[in-house]
């Protein structure tokens, strides 16, 4: 199959330009570095060196024999995405080329105009150019799990029956996004149903949950083949952000009293389940909703978790919650399906702790770099539009 990686320098997309490879399909990517400027621009870096994208594409000729297919192309330049659809004619993309950042939407307002412009466009600019150049081509999607909120009933995988005055219907299951980017990711999605609906195109919708880990297989890759993991408060999501809190000796800092609850999965089964929708592909006209994610833990479960393991390892951390920055529910129902991808053939590969070990053995070794940018471990962006960093709601017992 010959498949185009939109988003391919990033945290998901250059692990699975590698792990397809590996399956034997044609891979190419498309990036603008968008990534490596937004975290530059929080102050951060990725706690495992990088590679250029140049250095990256000449390790992986050295590993699979050829480069990959390249462009450096921004996807709201309709223009740009045509000729590489034209000139790639995949079978299937693989759209990760979006701002993957709630609090880096809340900002302000420019921030805000930037992820939805980056996003919404982007999205439709692969629509068009699939529609005009690769009509049977499908279409595979990074959605996320925030686009339903924490509704008080159970969420089911994009649509639901519902009965109204007597009469019933199938219709998509109500969001109630909590940021602006989530809302991009929600307009996103209508685009790509009503695609499908008027162009006949095949969508796969992934609501993924919130994905962690330094490893997209058993072995860590080579350093000009690894991938990003990063920590500041924009981009590094809870579980990464708590094992370089650890490694650092920095407290563990849920958000309030942890009692939030989402869906977790480690890169490794990221990858399995991407590459599931991709070899198993919908009908045309077909739009269909896949919920990604291994299992549903509170956050405060989930420090307690990188604590014991962390001190395993021999690390002392205590966890001390901060302020919650974000405007959201403090305790919720919370109790999505995800039997779709089962249905597949998706099957975890890691527990949870496993693969916690892991990424602090990983980290380890960069334990200075992320120490010196330690102050973007505690995040100072508010949804009342205020840039503060919060306090403490119990103070460590160890002042840094």
């Amino acid at each position: 199959m010959r498949i185009l990686i939109a988003g391919a320098d990033g945290y998901l997309g250059w692990p699975l330009l590698q792990h397809l490879a590996a399956r034997g399909h044609e891979v190419a990517g498309v990036d603008n570095g968008a990534r490596r400027r937004w975290v530059a621009e929080m102050g951060s870096v990725s706690a495992i060196p990088i590679a250029e994208p140049a250095e990256r594409r000449a390790a992986f000729a050295d590993r699979f024999g050829a480069p990959p297919a390249w462009w450096d192309g921004d996807l709201r330049d309709i223009e740009r995405v045509r000729a590489v659809v034209r000139e790639w004619e995949p079978d299937a993309v693989v759209h990760l080329g979006e701002c993957p950042s709630a609090p880096y939407s809340m900002i302000d307002a420019e921030h805000a105009i930037a992820v939805q412009v980056n996003n919404v466009v982007g999205t439709f600019s692969l629509l068009a150019a699939m529609h005009e150049i690769r009509p049977d081509a499908h279409l595979v999607k990074l959605g996320t799990m925030g686009e339903y909120g924490t509704p008080n009933i159970d969420i089911p995988e994009g649509f639901f029956e519902i009965e109204y005055r007597g009469r019933t219907d199938t219709l998509p299951f109500p969001r109630q996004a909590g940021s602006w980017y989530h809302w991009s990711k929600v307009h996103g999605s209508n685009n790509i149903m009503f695609a499908c609906r008027i162009w006949g195109l095949r969508a796969t919708d992934v609501m993924q949950g919130v994905v962690f880990g330094t490893r997209p297989g058993d072995e860590p890759p080579p350093p000009a083949l690894r991938t990003r993991l990063d920590f500041d408060e924009a981009f590094g999501t809870a579980i990464n952000r708590f094992c370089c809190q650890a490694v650092v000796g920095h407290p563990l800092t849920p958000f309030g009293e942890g009692h939030q609850r989402r869906g977790f999965l480690a890169l490794r089964d990221s990858m399995q389940c991407l590459t599931l929708a991709l070899e198993h592909p919908p009908a045309a006209g077909e739009y269909r909703v896949f919920n990604q994610f291994q299992e549903v833990y509170g956050l405060a479960e989930l420090a307690a978790m990188v604590q014991r393991v962390s001190g395993e390892l021999g690390m002392d951390v205590e966890v001390c919650p901060v302020e919650n920055p974000r405007l959201e529910a403090a305790s919720h129902h919370y109790a999505p399906d995800h039997q779709r991808l089962l249905d597949l053939g998706y099957m975890p590969t890691t527990d949870i702790e496993a693969e916690m070990r892991l990424v602090l053995e990983d980290l380890l070794p960069y334990r200075e770099r992320i120490e010196a940018h330690a102050d973007v471990l505690v995040p100072g962006v508010r949804w009342d539009g205020r840039r503060e960093r919060v306090p403490w709601l119990r103070a460590p017992a160890r002042v840094r």
